[in-house]
């Protein structure tokens, strides 16, 4: 039984054969700003079929190459939200989703229906071997009485009809008519058009229903491939006239042909087997981790049709498979595309995939789910669908963080919000009501985050109806209340209305509650301005927080904050911004803030060690505070190496020493008259200053280290770990730089050094205890070898120019030596001539070609440097070879390219000395 990697390889292998270029799945964000998620295979060449691009998919990155006008993939797709959608009954049968793949095949300009529907039955049939007798075709037949376009698709029956007939097979049975609905294929209300041919497969025990279940929605017979023929135009008159060029655009279900033979274990059995996509290997390592992680069991079971109609899950059973099945394809969903570059947000497409993750968040608690989970789920796509998609492969880690990112803020509201959801089903259902109304909906949504169709869904399983036109009234008015808050553009800060300050409480908590006071963009980037805020704000050399901002459904993340004044702006992601007014909660986040504090606390570890070991003098000039290092500017002459060591030794043994961090804010007047307090000279301070010391008791302005500061820090030193400085120099006359690095950062890179240590001395082979002496020892034998190559080179330089001496012309009364020495380098074509200098009185002119590079040595005794100078010989030879040089009278050197043309240049040398 063929895998599904094997299934997909074999239909690209097919194509390929058949000459088509094969082509990577484009992104999930379209190119047409009409589309939402990319939603069928066609889509990345619409501009072919509209003719505003030629074909050239061989051209395309990373295709296969065949033929320009065929093509062929394998195209993720995404249909939730907008026109597609089939959230609401994914989980509840055995087919639908919200994420699929497509498997096609293309023609633009080429091939049409008789190798189109040629090949769809020799892959079929003759290769994956499905019985022809359970296949069902459709073909175009207009209903005059709808008024259906264009005529009967008479050409693709007759195909169809030779298939059969070669089959033993009828096709008045075998081929079924299908109107505009089910069998017409439309771009828009106008343009590129066309029939299209279905193929459909009888799953039922028997496999006789003689077409009857075609196009009549039941599982027992179903679609899996649709083979559209693009032939016509649709007109802006209503009419239709054949185009220039046809094309042919398939669609083949992947998950669904996975289901079918797998499902009948290569069409064995048809008789008491589930044709189900979820029972395929596609979705079986996503259960199989979901069954790990949660300690329950999928059971396949399905839910039943209630007397309204609606398929709801009632035995806990089938609440823990539709759980399953849910949560396996929205895992998909998210993750490819968030991959693709689209994250969970507030508007559009990015709110559709919040609402989704939300959703499979919600079903994560049936399967008693309270931590994050959901994004433990990327590393089986990764594993088992890198290799087609390796997009999620390479960016498996960011995937991740956005999804837990994402879940760990939705976990905060959701089960106060289940809690409202089952006391406000208790309270109707005591009133007799069986309607939970808008506002209730709305006031979900904007509490607690529950996109509406979630809060549809929760009813729906215990039998209740949502108000959704009463919602939909109040979601409208609070829009309009938005739009009359519209963010201000302002060009210079100083453009900011809002003038009471900031109230900053991040010193002492993470969180708070706050309220919007102004919304502004500044160079594109939105700020939301709070009167409350625990982000720190960029400043001291610090950088700003990041965090979260949250407003029931709405989200967003805060990239970092600046102040400006007194005020704080908070700069969040992309151009959706809280209202003015709205009640909001900030969070920060810790572990960024926490790597900030343990750099900052440790610089002024730092500052204080300078002190110590170099001198009182090295006083702070500037410095930064950031999450992966610190640097320090202070003044002073270059630190030694033992100087270095014995700062960082006294910052760990302070560290170790874990000493208490205090921080109080006193009058500038007490604190000016304490020379035990670091001052900066030149800084402007206020009335209210901030201490931070480190050491000493509470009560007491006794630390070791004491500074005026603003920013954050740790609670005592042992919460810096471990500090390391990485590099030690000079940034500008009389001031130098460490840059050094605590905590993780300081751990990483002790282990990284540890590993360089351990690959040095594998490459050397050597234990690491010996490593330095065995360097050493190489060193030196490199020495030897080197004296001993010099010595060599010198023996040979001075036989060859012992052979050049038997070559000396004379030209104008000056004798020359004028050669080409065959394959030597730069250096031994110097060392020939400086051989010559104690055998040879004249001028010497050599030239050498090697490894592509030409070349040239010009030496002139000194009495002979008053007619010739060997810096002009040089430069009238090195043009030649494409080259250049020079140098002084008595030698110079030089250096081209073209060897071909040495004989042209010594000639030029020659010519030159003869005058």
């Amino acid at each position: 039984m063929m895998t599904s990697a094997q299934i997909r390889q074999s239909f690209l292998d097919f194509f390929r054969g058949k000459q088509h270029t094969l082509v990577p799945s484009s992104s999930l964000l379209p190119d047409s700003p009409n589309l939402l998620f990319t939603n069928a295979g066609m889509n990345q060449f619409v501009p072919i079929f509209l003719g505003q691009r030629q074909p050239d998919v061989t051209r395309w990155a990373s295709a296969t190459p065949a033929l320009d006008t065929r093509a062929a993939d394998t195209q993720k797709c995404i249909r939730a939200g907008g026109k597609h959608n089939d959230l609401e009954d994914v989980g509840l049968d055995t087919y639908h989703h919200t994420f699929f793949e497509m498997l096609g095949n293309w023609s633009f300009g080429d091939y049409f229906k008789k190798e189109a529907i040629q090949w769809a039955w020799e892959l079929i049939v003759e290769i994956w071997k499905f019985p022809p007798q359970r296949l069902y075709a459709t073909v175009y037949q207009p209903d005059p009485a709808l008024g259906d376009p264009a005529s009967r698709d008479q050409e693709a029956w007759e195909l169809w009809a030779e298939l059969f007939r070669k089959a033993g097979l009828d096709p008045s049975v075998h081929i079924v008519n299908g109107n505009k609905k089910d069998n017409f294929w439309m771009m828009g209300d106008t343009g590129p058009c066309g029939p299209c041919s279905e193929l459909h497969v009888d799953l039922t025990p028997s496999g006789d229903t003689g077409g009857a279940l075609v196009n009549k929605g039941s599982a027992e017979c179903i679609e899996i491939w649709n083979l559209v023929f693009i032939q016509f135009n649709a007109n802006p008159d209503g009419s239709f006239s054949p185009l220039p060029a046809q094309h042919v655009d398939t669609g083949m279900g992947f998950e669904r042909v996975c289901s079918i033979i797998q499902g009948t274990r290569n069409f064995e059995e048809f008789s008491n087997v589930r044709i189900s996509n979820y029972e395929t290997d596609v979705f079986r390592p996503i259960f199989d981790e979901l069954e790990k992680l949660s300690g329950k069991h999928y059971a396949s079971t399905l839910p039943q049709q209630t007397a309204t109609g609606q398929y709801v899950a009632i035995t806990p059973q089938e609440q823990l498979d539709v759980a399953f099945r849910v949560i396996a394809d929205h895992i998909r969903t998210l993750s490819f595309a968030v991959a693709d570059g689209i994250q969970p947000g507030n508007t559009d497409r990015n709110y559709v995939l919040r609402r989704i993750l939300r959703r499979a968040i919600r079903y994560g608690r049936i399967l008693g789910f309270r931590e994050p989970f959901f994004y433990k789920l990327v590393p089986v796509l990764s594993r088992t669908m890198g290799d087609v998609f390796p997009e999620i492969r390479s960016r498996q880690a960011f995937v991740e963080e956005v999804l837990k990112r994402e879940e760990v803020a939705f976990n905060k509201t959701l089960d106060r919000g289940i809690t409202l959801f089952n006391d406000e089903i208790n309270r109707l259902q005591g009133a007799g009501s069986t309607a939970v109304s808008g506002a209730f909906a709305f006031q979900l949504y904007d509490t607690s985050g529950f996109p509406l169709d979630l809060t549809e869904l929760m009813a729906r399983e215990r039998g209740f109806s949502v108000d959704t036109a009463g919602f939909e009234i109040l979601m409208d008015q609070q829009r309009a209340r938005a739009r009359a808050a519209q963010k201000k553009e302002i060009i210079e800060l100083s453009q900011i209305e809002t003038i009471l300050p900031t109230r900053f409480v991040g010193y002492d908590a993470l969180s708070t509650a706050a309220s919007v006071v102004e919304v502004v963009s500044v160079k594109n980037k939105t700020a939301v301005i709070l009167d409350v805020s625990t982000a720190y704000a960029e400043m001291g050399g610090q950088i700003g927080d990041s965090g979260v901002l949250e407003a029931g459904a709405d989200y967003w993340q805060v990239t970092h904050t600046t102040k400006s004044g007194p005020v704080w702006l908070h700069f969040i992601e992309g151009d959706h911004a809280p209202a003015l007014g709205q009640n909001v909660s900030l969070f920060v986040h810790t572990d960024r803030r926490r790597s900030v504090e343990r750099h900052h606390s440790v610089t002024h570890l730092l500052h204080w060690a300078l002190h110590e070991v170099v001198s009182k003098e090295a006083s702070q000039k500037g410095s930064f505070v950031g999450t992966d290092k610190l640097t320090f500017d202070f003044s002073s002459g270059p630190l030694s190496q033992s100087q270095l060591h014995d700062v960082e030794q006294l910052v760990n043994e302070r560290v170790l020493e874990n000493a208490p961090v205090f921080w109080r804010e006193l009058p500038f007047t007490e604190v000016k008259k304490n020379q035990a307090i670091l001052q900066f000279f030149g800084e402007k301070y206020g009335d209210i200053v901030r201490v931070v010391q480190v050491g000493g008791t509470s009560d007491g302005l006794n630390g070791y280290s004491m500074e005026l500061c603003g920013g954050t820090h740790v609670r005592s030193t042992g919460e810096i770990g471990l500090f390391r400085i990485v590099s030690e120099g000079a940034v500008a006359a009389g001031i130098r730089r460490i840059e050094a690095v605590a905590g993780l950062p300081a751990y990483h890179s002790s282990v990284a050094e540890n590993h360089r240590l351990k690959a040095l001395a594998a490459l050397a082979g050597s234990p690491l205890s010996d490593l330095e002496r065995k360097i050493e020892t190489l060193l030196q034998n490199q020495k030897d070898l080197e004296k001993a190559l010099k010595a060599a080179q010198q023996r040979e330089a001075s036989v060859a120019a012992s052979r050049l001496v038997t070559q000396i012309e004379t030209l104008s009364n000056t004798p020359v030596i004028i050669a080409e020495v065959h394959d030597v380098t730069g250096e031994a074509l110097q060392d020939i001539a400086d051989a010559l200098k104690g055998h040879f009185e004249g001028v010497v002119f050599l030239a050498s070609a090697h490894a592509e590079v030409v070349s040239l040595v010009a030496t002139v005794s000194p009495s002979f440097t008053g007619r010739f100078a060997a810096g002009k010989l040089v430069q009238t030879a090195a043009p030649i070879v494409n080259g250049k040089g020079g140098g002084r009278p008595d030698t110079a050197r030089g250096a081209g390219k073209n060897s071909s043309a040495i004989p042209q240049a010594l000639a030029s040398i020659r010519q030159l000395i003869s005058g």
